[in-house]
C-alpha cells in the first residue's frame, strides 16, 4: 500500500532525527554561495529552522524532504505525462552510460552540495571532481533533438508536474508544521550547546590572544 504523504514526511524527520546526534559543527572553510536547495526554503521555514540554524543541519532535512515531493512528481508524471516520461527515461538512460557519477549515491546530508571546495585565488586546482564528471558526461552521445511540436507539447507537460510539485510542496510543509516542537527541541539539545562552546572557545581566543608564557618572557 501506497504511503501517505503525513507517513513519510514523519519519517523523513525521524531519520533527520536520528542523525542529527552524530552532527558536528564544519571545521574547514565555509562556501561563499548559498545552497540553492536551502537558502529562502519554505520546507525549512515550515520546520522552524531558521537562518540561525547551521546549513549542514538545515540540508539534511530539507534534503529528505525534497526526495518525497520527487518521489510524489515522479508518480504523477508516470500516469499522466507521457512526453515528459519518455524524455526522463532516455535521460535516465543516457546518465546510466557515464563512466563516472560523483554525484549519485550520496547520503542526503551532501546530496545536491557543490561536488568541490570554493577556489583559493593564487592556488588553482590540479582538477576538480566536477571538471571529471563534465568529461565523462562529454563522451556520451547526446539525446536526439526534438521538433519544435514536441518542445511545445514537453514544455506543456512540465508545467504541469512544476504545478503538481507546488501542490504536493505546499502539503509538505503544512504537515512538516505538526513536527516544530520536535524538531526545535532536538536543535536545543544535540545543535545549541555545539554553536555556544564554540562561541565560548572564540571569546576565550580574542581574550587572551598571546600565550601568558610569552608575556612573561617579554617582561
Amino acid at each position: 500500500m501506497e504511503r501517505s504523504l503525513e507517513t513519510q514526511v514523519s519519517q523523513a524527520v525521524d531519520a533527520w532525527l536520528a542523525w542529527l546526534p552524530r552532527w558536528e559543527p564544519a571545521t574547514h572553510r565555509g562556501r561563499t554561495a548559498p545552497c540553492r536547495r536551502c537558502f529562502g526554503s519554505p520546507v525549512l521555514s515550515a520546520a522552524g529552522l531558521g537562518a540561525d540554524v547551521p546549513h549542514g543541519v538545515q540540508h539534511g532535512l530539507s534534503t529528505r524532504v525534497k526526495t518525497i515531493v520527487d518521489r510524489s512528481v515522479a508518480e504523477y508524471t508516470a500516469l499522466n505525462l507521457p512526453m515528459l516520461q519518455a524524455e526522463l527515461d532516455q535521460q535516465a538512460t543516457r546518465n546510466r552510460a557515464r563512466s563516472y557519477r560523483p554525484s549519485e549515491g550520496l547520503d542526503p546530508e551532501f546530496e545536491g552540495l557543490p561536488l568541490d571546495p570554493d577556489p583559493v585565488p593564487g592556488a588553482p586546482f590540479l582538477f576538480t571532481i566536477a571538471g571529471l564528471a563534465e568529461e565523462a558526461d562529454a563522451d556520451v552521445p547526446a539525446l536526439p533533438p526534438l521538433t519544435d511540436e514536441a518542445k511545445a507539447a514537453l514544455r506543456q507537460e512540465v508545467g504541469l508536474a512544476d504545478d503538481y510539485a507546488n501542490m504536493v510542496g505546499r502539503e509538505v510543509c503544512t504537515i512538516l508544521l505538526h513536527h516544530r516542537l520536535r524538531i526545535q527541541a532536538a536543535v536545543a539539545e544535540y545543535v545549541e550547546p555545539q554553536i555556544e562552546a564554540m562561541l565560548a572557545d572564540l571569546t576565550k581566543s580574542l581574550d587572551a590572544p598571546f600565550d601568558p608564557r610569552d608575556q612573561d618572557e617579554l617582561d
